[in-house]
Formats: C-alpha cells, sequence, structure tokens
C-alpha cells in the first residue's frame, strides 16, 4: 500500500472567474510542490480541455504529466442550482456524458462548470450509465450546496440515493459536521480545494491522503469506496468557523443571529433591514440526528489546517501572502520538500525558518489556534496563541 495525496476538484482556464494559468503544465508544475499525487482535472465535459487532456500520457484511467497524475473529474449545476461533483474513468465517457447532457444544456462549451437542466436523479443516472461516481460537491454551502436545497441525499437523488458514494465537504464544513446526520455515516467524505488558481494557497488548501494498492483510477475509485485494503486516511482542510456564512448572519452590517432570532426578524436585520442568512452550522443543527458527532470506524482523522503562505504570512505579521518576504520564506521551507510534507509531518526542529513560523506551523498542527466565527458573506478570523493573537487576520476571498 503506498500514501497518496489528492485534490480531486478544481477548475481549469475555461471556467468563468478562474485564473489563465489554470492550464496543465501550470497545474502540474504547482501540484508537485504542494505535493499532490492526483489532481482531478476539472472542466473534463469542455470540448476545448478535453482535447488538452487527451494530448496527455494515459495510464490505467489517469493522465499523467510530469509527476502529476490527472483525474476526469467535473462539476456541474443543476437545475435546482445544486452542484455535483463527477469522477470518470476515461476521456471515451467524458465524451458520452457529454452526448448525454448536450441537450439539456447551452453551456457545455461556454464554462467548464456548465449548467444542465435535469434534476440530481436524472444526472445521476447518466454518470452511472457511463461508468462514473457522483456525488454533490461542497454540500453544506448555503448557496449551490445540497443540504441548501434538500434535507437529504433521497430527496435529491431519489432512487440512486444509494449509489452516492461520497460527499464533498467543502470549505463550509469538516467531518464533526457531517457526522451528526446519520445518513452520511457510510459515505466516504472528500476534502478539495475547489481552486480557481493555481497559486499554493489555492491549489490543494483542501485535499485528502488515501492508501492505496498503485495510482490508478481502479484504485482510487476503490479508495473512494472504501474496498480491497483501499481507503482514504486523513482529510485536511480549513475550521468550518473560518466560513463566511458559518454562522446565521445579517449580509450587510455582518451581525450574526441565532437561527430562532432570524425566524423572529422574518430574516430582515433589526438593526439595518439587510438580509438575515442562515448560517451552515444552524442548517447542520437542523438536520442532524446526533448532538454530538457520531464517527463510523472507516472515518479518518480531519486536520484543520490553512496553506504554507497564509501560516507564514499570520506568523510574521504580514497582511498578505503574496509578498516577496513570505514567498522567500515559503521557498526556503520547501526545499527538498514539499508543502504538505512541511505542514504535515516534517520535523520540526529539521525545518529551516524563524522561530515564530516553526511555532504557527506547530499550532496549527496541535489545533492551538483561536477562530472568531464568520457569517453573512464575512469570513472568520483565525489567530495564533500567544503574542501572536493580536495579528488576526480574515482568510481570502474565494
Amino acid at each position: 500500500m503506498m500514501k497518496v495525496n489528492a485534490d480531486l476538484h478544481i477548475h481549469s482556464k475555461h471556467s468563468a472567474a478562474v485564473s489563465k494559468d489554470m492550464g496543465l503544465h501550470e497545474i502540474s508544475r504547482e501540484a508537485m510542490k504542494k505535493g499532490v499525487n492526483i489532481i482531478g482535472t476539472g472542466d473534463c465535459l469542455h470540448s476545448g480541455w478535453i482535447e488538452e487532456i487527451s494530448a496527455l500520457e494515459e495510464r490505467d484511467g489517469l493522465f499523467h504529466l510530469d509527476s502529476t497524475y490527472f483525474a476526469l473529474t467535473v462539476e456541474i449545476e443543476d437545475a435546482h442550482r445544486v452542484h455535483h461533483m463527477i469522477l470518470l474513468p476515461e476521456i471515451s465517457k467524458a465524451r458520452e456524458l457529454r452526448e448525454a447532457f448536450a441537450s439539456k444544456s447551452s453551456t457545455l462549451d461556454m464554462d467548464g462548470r456548465p449548467k444542465v437542466h435535469m434534476n440530481g436523479a436524472e444526472i445521476a443516472d447518466a454518470v452511472l450509465e457511463a461508468g462514473g461516481m457522483i456525488g454533490p460537491s461542497h454540500a453544506f454551502t448555503p448557496w449551490t450546496g445540497i443540504y441548501a436545497y434538500y434535507g437529504s441525499l433521497d430527496k435529491c437523488y431519489q432512487e440512486h440515493a444509494k449509489d452516492i458514494p461520497f460527499i464533498e465537504l467543502g470549505l463550509s464544513a469538516d467531518t464533526d459536521y457531517a457526522d451528526r446526520i446519520s445518513d452520511l455515516s457510510t459515505r466516504t467524505f472528500l476534502s478539495d480545494s475547489d481552486a480557481h488558481s493555481p497559486r499554493s494557497n489555492k491549489l490543494a488548501r483542501e485535499f485528502n491522503r488515501f492508501e492505496m494498492m498503485g495510482v490508478s483510477f481502479g484504485d482510487l475509485k476503490k479508495a473512494i469506496l472504501r474496498e480491497s485494503g483501499c481507503r482514504p486516511i486523513l482529510n485536511v482542510g480549513f475550521y468550518p468557523e473560518e466560513g463566511k456564512y458559518n454562522r446565521t448572519a445579517c449580509t450587510r452590517c455582518y451581525r450574526q443571529y441565532t437561527a430562532k432570532e432570524m425566524e423572529d426578524y422574518k430574516r430582515r436585520c433589526p438593526a439595518c433591514k439587510g438580509v438575515i442568512k442562515l448560517g451552515v452550522r444552524d442548517r447542520v443543527d437542523a438536520l442532524a440526528d446526533y448532538p454530538e458527532p457520531i464517527h463510523p470506524g472507516h472515518r479518518p482523522p480531519y486536520l484543520h489546517l490553512i496553506p504554507l503562505a497564509e501560516i507564514i504570512a499570520m506568523a510574521i505579521g504580514n497582511k498578505s501572502p503574496y509578498t516577496v518576504g513570505v514567498h522567500k520564506r515559503w521557498e526556503e521551507l520547501i526545499q527538498g520538500k514539499t508543502e504538505i510534507e512541511v505542514l504535515v509531518e516534517a520535523d520540526l526542529s529539521e525545518l529551516k525558518a524563524e522561530p515564530k513560523v516553526i511555532a504557527a506551523i506547530d499550532a496549527f498542527r496541535h489545533g492551538r489556534v483561536e477562530v472568531k466565527p464568520g457569517g453573512g458573506g464575512k469570513y472568520g478570523e483565525i489567530s495564533l496563541p500567544g503574542p501572536a493573537k493580536e495579528k488576526q487576520r480574515s482568510i481570502l476571498d474565494f
């Protein structure tokens, strides 16, 4: 068995509001620095992107470029605004699925994340017919997540609910949130970046670690299905409280409310008359079967982290992770290593950096940070313990 890091949900340069740097070579180069072995192609129903992917060497259902393996993936929006994540085993199946959606979508070549005028069950039927896997993208996101519109997988996928092997937690939730819902106990949880840029603080800002026999689509599928000894062994992602819709809050002045107060005020902020938006935490409370999470035996640990450049910026008191000082320290830290190795497993005593940077990495590894929850469209703030506590900053706008 081998350990494989995977970020299965990104977008290419063919999607709206995505960096033009999101080409295959740029993604591969940055994935290698990050330490990601398998990365989703995103947008694999877009004809231009399909042609670019097809030019790569195919190995056992994955597409190889330098040391990076690409898995065919796409995110689509259904007729009810819910987003779904799809994994496919080969180019011919992507073309088959594209053909199945052609009469139901006018945006297949306008946006890498197309809108398809079908419901969740109809989309799942087409994906399963093509030999693919499907599950909800960023399931708890208030605007386009499945739980923004449905109370269960059954309501969305109907007769195909039993065929949904995973849900993507997204930046808004972690294992503790999702494992309060009994229906999800049999599903694999995925943590992915939804990156729109290849920058190190975007790509694989959330990722999965799988135990697999080899690097192939078949083994990736087995890991998601938890078959033949293949399985997820770690989810890595943000604290949900960092999310800009974690708490129920006004979308204008960001004043936070309880769910009951929101209803009492008829979803209008008494302070500024803005709209009060239900937060992810309160939505989970409404859906939950358990007051506290009950983790099934197959559930791996969840490690709360933010990208290394963000940690460095916090440690040295910079407002931006894009400064020369942050980049210089980032480059020094990953010499001979990957970013994921530095963040997750490297011996901190052997890392070359100022003590305050090492202390910041250690604080994240052991959960010794404080988070002021976000809500209403305003991101939460995260701070380091001790003297650095004064230097709070918001995560970047995603």
